[in-house]
Parts: C-alpha cells; structure tokens; sequence
C-alpha cells in the first residue's frame, strides 16, 4: 500500500518596522495558522528586545511543527537595506539595528537547516509571483505600501537582488516635484511622500485631526477634502515612481500590498491615470498595476519561497 509523503515545511520570519512574525508555509504556499506567531519590534526597542522578539517567534513557531512533517529550512525577510554577503541588517525603521548579524542568530536557532535571507520586498514579489497576483509573470515588480515603502523585482523569470542584496529597493527613488526630507539622506523618496505614516503627517499639517492611516481611510470615505488631498498627492507620486521603474524595467504587472495600501482603491486609480501620462512611452504605460492577492500572508509566503522556490533566487 502507497503512503503520501510527510508534509514539508519552511520556517518563514518576517522582520519590519513595527513587528516581527513567524509561521510554517508549506510547499504550495499555505501558511499554517496555528503555527502563526508575533511579536512588537518598533523603533524604540533595544537590540537585544528585537533579538529576543525574534528569537521567541522562531521558537515558537518551531515547536509547531505538526508530528510526522518535515522542516527543509529557513527563509528570512527583513525590511532593507540589508547585507547579503555578511547576512547582516540595517532596517531603516529599527535604527538600533545596523549591520546585525540576523542570519547568524536565526541559524543558531535551527542547526543543519539551510536558512537564506532577503529583503522584504523581494519576498513579497516572491509570494506574488508564486500565488498571488503576479503568478506566471515574469516581469514583475512587487511593492509594500505600509509603514514604509518596499519593492523587490522578478526580470526575465528570476529575481535580481544585485550583489548587497537591495535591488528593487523603490521607497528610496526620488520623485520630481517633491521636497519631503526622508530619513535615509534624501529629499522627495516615495517613502517620505506615500508611506503610511508620512502620508498621515502631510494630512495633519493641512489640517487633519487624525492620527493613523484608518483615521484617514473613514475621512476618506465620507468625502473629507484633506483626506482626499493626501491620498490624491500620495497616490500620484506612486504612479511617478511606477512609471519611471517600467520605463526603465519594462515591467509587465505591478502588484502592491501593505497596510496603507487598502486606504482606499483610488490610490492605485491616482497612480494608473499618473502612468498614463507617459503618452510617448506606450511600454512603460502598458504595466499593469494591481493590489496584492495575498492579504497579510505575502510576506511569509514570500519568506519561505526563499527556500521552496529556490530556483528562482540565484
């Protein structure tokens, strides 16, 4: 009599801004929920509460391993920039961290696995090309709209990470027409203008009484005139960093998630109608601009396909 194969898993992390999270994905891109755990990073935490958080989360997740099932490695995303070589990390947003050795401390914890690292944005182009929006494309650039802005790019049906691993890193391209200061040393980033948090803050030096990007998402929704302006202005400089990566990629699909990003649908209407001002460049205007397929799972999905997908992230 023939048996199924044991199940075969890989330990996804997800570090960022404000958490860091852990779960099984197995091998056609399912997140195990009860495997699911999470913990507050934040940029007030010290290095070692962000190093405990991890390592409680991968722990966890670990001894949820179902009987009878495999662990085949350990795929790691993080917020950039990062350090491939070194398998370090300097999120932006955990200025605590610069160059910490994350691989090493994720290894540590699951000897003989092979653990890989990438930027949180070629993981979540990863899970998109794998199961969400973007599957069968092979020019594919995906993005996180949230608490900062990510990107990562899948060309000619591989990943292009370049040789620190920060490739398709599109939060810190510059937009013409804008002079908000960003927190990396540049004047007018997407992330400064789009991200949640920054669009929030433009809002309330016009005027807004709320503080978060759900206060801004119900304005929106009851036609408040400051809410529209921001969304309007965060939404067109989107569309300005999309058109100048297709104009530059040749990108066939965009596809965009993240928290800020379901702030309302006519933030990607605000980018499409900006990218379709490029009249003389029908290639670059062809890109298609989608929201993400994959609710809050991609950047797990996306972490384990590190490992699942291996074929595609030389």
């Amino acid at each position: 009599m023939s048996t199924s194969a044991a199940p075969q898993f890989v330990l996804a992390v997800d570090v960022g801004g404000t958490k860091v999270e852990s779960a099984l994905v197995d091998d056609h891109g399912r997140v195990l929920t009860s495997s699911r755990h999470r913990a507050a990073t934040g940029s007030s935490a010290s290095s070692e509460q962000l190093a405990v958080a991890v390592t409680n989360a991968v722990t966890q997740t670990r001894l949820s391993l179902p009987t009878g099932a495999a662990l085949v490695g350990v795929g790691i995303g993080c917020a950039g920039p990062i350090h491939l070589q070194q398998g370090a990390v300097s999120p932006l947003n955990l200025p605590v961290w610069r160059e910490y050795p994350l691989k090493d401390r994720v290894a540590a914890l699951v000897p003989d696995l092979p653990v890989r690292l990438r930027m949180d944005g070629l993981c979540i182009t990863l899970a998109e090309h794998w199961v969400g929006a973007g599957k069968g494309v092979d020019n594919l650039m995906g993005m996180i709209v949230s608490t900062g802005i990510g990107g990562g790019l899948i060309l000619g049906g591989v990943t292009v990470s370049g040789p620190t691993g920060n490739a398709g890193h599109i939060g810190h391209i510059e937009v013409g027409g804008f002079d908000d200061p960003c927190a990396c040393g540049g004047i007018g980033c997407i992330e400064a203008i789009a991200s949640g948090p920054k669009t929030v803050a433009w809002a309330r030096t016009q005027g807004f009484n709320g503080e978060s990007g759900e206060d801004l998402a119900a304005a929106y929704s009851t036609a408040d005139p400051i809410a529209i302006a921001a969304v309007t202005r965060s939404g067109r400089a989107l569309g300005h960093a999309i058109a100048s990566a297709a104009t530059l990629l040749d990108l066939d699909v965009v596809t965009i998630g993240g928290g800020f990003a379901n702030v309302t649908p006519d933030l990607l209407d605000f980018a499409r109608e900006t990218i379709a001002r490029r009249v003389q460049f029908a290639y670059a205007t062809r890109v298609r601009v989608v929201p993400s397929a994959l609710s809050g799972d991609g950047p797990l999905i996306g972490a384990a396909a590190l490992i699942q997908r291996a074929h595609l992230v030389p």
